[in-house]
């Protein structure tokens, strides 16, 4: 359907704001972008687009790499709002996940989005061919077992806008994450809505692309409309449409049937968390209007204005013309409170969520490198040794040569140290008891009751430090990074070769920035983790 945002915008609507997510929204298209390409693709002045990424930049969405522009794991707030106030992910995402393990093939929700089909969780299965789509993206309803579905309700005038839509772009090249379309999937979907409608299921024969079927089934809330889509995604090799349906129909009904006993129970009110009040930035009304959006996934009933308000320190006016320019662009939606819409999830999120946690790491650990002038790294345990994810080298006539994927003992390295004492007491115990530790110099200790001891150490002072005893002249200093649940899930550090500045000036040199490092890409992770995995590659 049309687009909200070609009509006209009401007189109280805020410019800076349209524009600031304009260039959102084309940035998300890519990994990164120009000023100059961001201009042309919007329509916006240079200087426009300049402040607005001076602007995006202050608010932590955008990060300025020399003359490139790229999205930061803080632009997916806007999706996590979208994702919190639905609560699909959240409530639904378990029992997707038990259906795709107990039928063995993937399976996932997707939400209408006006004459539009979009994802909000995944489980998919590790297969040479299997299921791409990313959290976020938008397909058009014909093309595909949800929209069907979705369209089964439709008022004429919806109809009406999705012819509109086709005619407008016929072959669907609008949606860039899918093959173009001849035009066949849309002859058709006005007599499979009308089966899936008699059916209560809709099924994909190979509507996306070639090999690809599926089989959906709607999910109604309480009131009776259809809230999303349930939907198991096979390859050809494995079943023909008709053999999924008759496999897998009674197992995803069962799950719908539960799915829809979980949205029946009544969810506590809660108060709205405070997004705090917006910093002074080159484009103040651009930074209200992101924090209003942010705020409104507080409440899973939606927020009136003075809940808003209240949320990002704003006076209501702000907070009302802010709430009318998102709703104009159909990022909101006003009934009896305001609420985000699935549009949000263009911001962005599709993007990002395939963020892995070394790709979070490397600006955080560059910023480090520029600070300190000594290589940082990032390591994840694997069984008894560490191994590398990421890594930013310091420029040096003498550097420590080491590349990600490269493994060392755990006992004898500080990020080793660092991952054993995050681990439960009588886990960390049983992988040293594995370990063999031997002497890689005459400083290595060896002994498991002396690691059992300094891993006690390291797990109460929140760091591990180790010169000479992973390997001559090396020094290295070591701090966890945890999980949005606090579990260690890697290490980051700073080496060195052992120089004449003392230990303890090295330590109270380096420490202090490698935890702001750490802190920094712990708040990413907890961003681009808050519904959904962050993978480690």
């Amino acid at each position: 359907m049309t687009s909200p945002s070609t009509a006209v915008p009401p007189p109280e609507a805020v410019g800076p704001l349209i524009r600031g997510l304009a260039v959102l929204r084309s940035l998300s298209s890519g990994d990164q972008q120009r000023a100059g390409d961001l201009a042309r693709a919007t329509g916006l002045a240079r200087s426009t687009v300049d402040r607005i990424l001076a602007t995006l930049e202050a608010t932590g969405h955008v990060r300025l790499d020399g003359h490139e522009a790229v999205l930061a794991p803080r632009a997916m707030e806007f999706g996590n709002a979208y994702l919190t106030f639905c609560r699909l992910p959240d409530l639904l995402g378990p029992l997707a996940d038990r259906l795709a393990d107990t039928i063995d093939e993937s399976v996932s929700i997707s939400v209408p989005d006006l004459d539009g089909v979009r994802f909000v969780h995944q489980a998919t299965r590790r297969r040479a061919m299997s299921l791409t789509f990313r959290i976020g993206d938008l397909l058009p309803a014909e093309r595909g077992a949800p929209g069907a579905l979705f369209a089964a309700g439709w008022t004429e005038r919806e109809w009406d806008a999705w012819r509109h839509r086709r005619t407008a772009d016929p072959n669907g090249v609008g949606f860039r994450h899918i093959p173009a379309d001849g035009g066949s999937a849309a002859a058709s979907f006005p007599d499979r809505v009308a089966t899936a409608r008699a059916a209560g299921f809709a099924v994909d024969d190979q509507l996306i692309e070639p090999a690809l079927i599926a089989i959906a089934a709607p999910l109604n809330a309480p009131d009776g409309t259809t809230a999303a889509a349930i939907s198991v995604v096979s390859h050809t090799s494995r079943h023909t449409a008709g053999t999924l349906a008759a496999t897998v129909l009674p197992a995803l009904r069962d799950t719908v049937a539960r799915m829809r006993d979980v949205l029946a129970t009544p969810t506590p009110p809660a108060e709205p968390e405070s997004v705090g009040r917006p910093e002074a930035t080159p484009v103040r009304s651009l930074a209200r209007g992101l924090a209003v959006l942010t705020a409104l996934g507080g409440s899973p009933d939606g927020l009136t204005l003075t809940a808003v308000a209240q949320a990002t320190g704003l006076p209501r006016a702000t907070a009302r013309r802010s709430l009318m320019t998102l709703e104009h662009l159909g990022y909101a939606a006003d009934g009896r409170l305001f609420r985000p819409t699935p549009r949000v999830l263009d911001l962005g999120y599709a993007a990002l969520s395939q963020r892995t946690l070394s790709q979070i790491a490397e600006p955080h650990l560059a910023t480090l490198v520029g600070q300190v002038h000594e290589s940082a790294s990032m390591s994840v345990l694997a069984n008894t040794d560490i191994r590398y994810i990421a890594r930013v080298p310091t420029v040096r006539i003498m550097s420590v040569n080491i590349t990600v994927g490269t493994r060392f003992p755990a006992y004898a390295a500080s990020m080793g140290r660092v991952l054993l004492a995050g681990l439960p007491s009588e886990e960390r115990a049983a992988l040293l008891r594995r370990t063999k530790p031997v002497a890689l110099t005459n400083r290595t200790v060896t002994s498991h009751r002396q690691l059992l001891e300094i891993l006690s150490i390291v797990e109460h002072q929140g760091h591990a430090f180790v010169e000479d005893e992973l390997e001559e002249g090396l020094r290295s200093i070591a701090v966890p990074v945890r999980d949005l649940t606090g579990q260690v899930v890697a290490a980051v550090n700073v080496s060195s070769h052992t120089s004449p500045e003392p230990s303890a000036q090295a330590l109270a040199r380096l420490l202090p920035p490698l935890r702001a490092t750490a802190a920094a890409i712990e708040s990413d992770v907890r961003i681009v983790g808050r519904h959904q995995a962050v993978t480690t590659p």
